[in-house]
């Protein structure tokens, strides 16, 4: 098990192709350069997910965001930067800045500014979002520890974060981000 609690060394993994795992608010989650289509099928590979679901992007900083939110009006877009008292991530209307890979079938992606400072130290050394799906094989619990992301992936990842998890008791909501509909409670 390599566990690495250097943002700067995990981030370098990252911008290098790597797959890592993290703590998330709730459950650890697997992430990498959302732009490097190796590395998010490898992702998709180690959980079994068909690429058509799509993938959840974690960002520590509004200001990686700002893509999205050019493409909504200002009262949406703030939606996408407020800080919810439950973790929620947006779906968002995107056909023209995340790559088919992430979004899936999907004309839109889910993204979550994240309010656990562990993965917001991480995405600000990345200067980036990340991928964020649950670190877990499909039809698995979610990971709730490094013992069981290392149990689950062994070798088969790059490094695990050595950092604690967060205090959510559930994974992050997903909601519409036009009409605020609930995904997933």
């Amino acid at each position: 098990m390599n566990l690495v609690t250097s943002v700067s060394e995990l981030a370098e993994i990252i911008q290098q192709g790597g797959v890592i795992a993290y703590p998330t608010e709730a459950v650890w989650g697997l992430g990498c350069d959302p732009f490097n289509e190796a590395a998010v099928r490898r992702i998709l590979a180690l959980k079994s997910r068909p690429e058509s679901k799509g993938l959840i992007l974690i960002a520590g900083d509004e200001s990686t965001l700002v893509p999205w939110q050019k493409t909504l009006s200002k009262d949406v877009a703030e939606r996408l930067i407020s800080h919810n008292d439950i973790p929620t991530s947006w779906v968002v209307p995107d056909t023209q800045i995340t790559p088919t890979w992430v979004r899936g079938e999907h004309q839109s992606v889910a993204i979550r500014l994240t309010q656990h400072q562990p993965v917001k130290a991480l995405c600000k050394a990345l200067n980036s979002v990340i991928v964020s799906t649950s670190a877990n094989p499909a039809g698995q619990a979610p990971a709730l520890s490094a013992e069981e992301v290392n149990a689950y992936f062994g070798d088969k990842i790059d490094a695990i974060y050595d950092a604690p998890l967060g205090e959510a008791s559930q994974p992050s909501q997903v909601r519409d981000i036009l009409t605020d509909q609930l995904f997933r409670a």
